[in-house]
C-alpha cells in the first residue's frame, strides 16, 4: 500500500529541482503553509485536539480556543518554535547532539521546563504497547553513538531511507520523558530538508499504521517503516508540485 519506488521519488524531486531557485515570496508562503500542517498533524498524531484551522488560528492570530486544554495550545506554539529552528538548522550539512537537545526543549518548555532539552531520568514504558526503551543510564553514550551512526547512514543510504532512520534511531531510545515522536518527525525532515527533499507530513488518518510500522522497528524491523516514510514523502512531493505551479501561474 505504501510502497512507492526510490525511482518515482526522484522523479518528483528531479521536477521539484527544476522550480528552484524558488522566489522570496514563494519561500516564505510555502514555509507558513507547512507550518500549520506540520504542526497540526505532528500534534494529532499524539492525541492533541486542536483541528488544523484551530491550529492555524492559535499560530496566526495568537487567539486561544475556548474548551480546549491550555496543553494543547502550548504544543502548538511550541512545535512552531522547533519548527523555525529546524529551518535555521537546514543550511547545516550535519545534525549534532545540542541541535536535537535544543529542538525539544523549544516545543517542550512551556509544558515541563524541567525536562525540556533534558534526558529522561526514568524509566518509560508506552500504555498497550508491547515495546521496550533503554533504561536511563545508558541514553547519553546511545545518543552520542546514534549521532555519529547519522553521518554513516547518509553515505549509505538514499536520502528518505536516511530521514527514515533518523526519526527510528531516537524514537527506539526514546531519550525524552515526552515529545520524543513529534522531536524524531523534527529531525526526520531536518535530514529530509538538509538533502534538498520537501516537508514530510504524516496524516492523522494514517496513525495506526505509522504506529505499528513503529513497533515492528523495535522488534528489529524497518521495511514497514521505510516503506511507509517513502510513500509520505512521494504525496508531499505531489502536493508540494501543486502548490509551486499554483505560485507560478500568471
Amino acid at each position: 500500500m505504501f510502497g512507492r519506488t526510490i525511482k518515482k521519488v526522484d522523479e518528483l524531486q528531479k521536477e521539484i529541482n527544476e522550480y528552484r531557485p524558488l522566489s522570496r515570496n514563494a519561500l516564505k508562503q510555502l514555509k507558513q503553509y507547512y507550518r500549520i500542517g506540520l504542526t497540526y498533524s505532528s500534534n494529532a498524531l499524539e492525541g492533541n485536539s486542536l483541528t488544523e484551522t484551530e491550529t492555524k488560528i492559535v499560530l496566526e492570530e495568537g487567539i486561544t480556543i475556548g474548551g480546549k486544554p491550555l496543553k494543547d495550545h502550548y504544543e502548538a506554539i511550541g512545535h512552531s518554535e522547533a519548527y523555525d529552528y529546524l529551518y535555521g538548522l537546514s543550511k547545516n550539512e550535519i545534525i549534532t547532539e545540542e541541535d536535537i537537545l535544543e529542538l525539544h526543549k523549544l516545543f517542550y518548555y512551556r509544558i515541563d521546563r524541567e525536562n525540556a532539552g533534558v534526558y529522561r531520568k526514568i524509566p518509560v514504558i508506552i500504555a498497550g504497547a508491547e515495546v521496550k526503551f533503554p533504561p536511563p543510564s545508558k541514553i547519553k553514550p546511545l545518543m552520542q553513538e546514534y549521532v555519529k551512526e547519522m553521518s554513516f547512514l547518509k553515505e549509505k543510504h538514499h536520502p528518505v531511507e536516511h530521514s527514515a532512520l533518523i526519526h527510528l534511531g531516537l524514537v527506539n531510545i526514546h531519550p525524552f520523558i515526552d515529545g520524543n515522536g513529534r522531536t524524531a518527525r523534527l529531525l526526520m525532515n531536518l535530514a529530509l530538508l538538509q538533502a534538498g527533499f520537501v516537508i514530510t507530513i504524516i496524516p492523522f488518518i494514517l496513525r495506526r499504521e505509522y504506529l505499528d510500522s513503529l513497533k515492528a522497528s523495535n522488534r528489529g524491523d524497518n521495511k514497514l517503516f521505510i516503506d511507509l516514510i517513502m510513500g509520505m514523502v512521494y504525496e508531499s512531493q505531489k502536493d508540494y508540485l501543486r502548490i509551486l505551479q499554483t505560485l507560478n501561474e500568471k
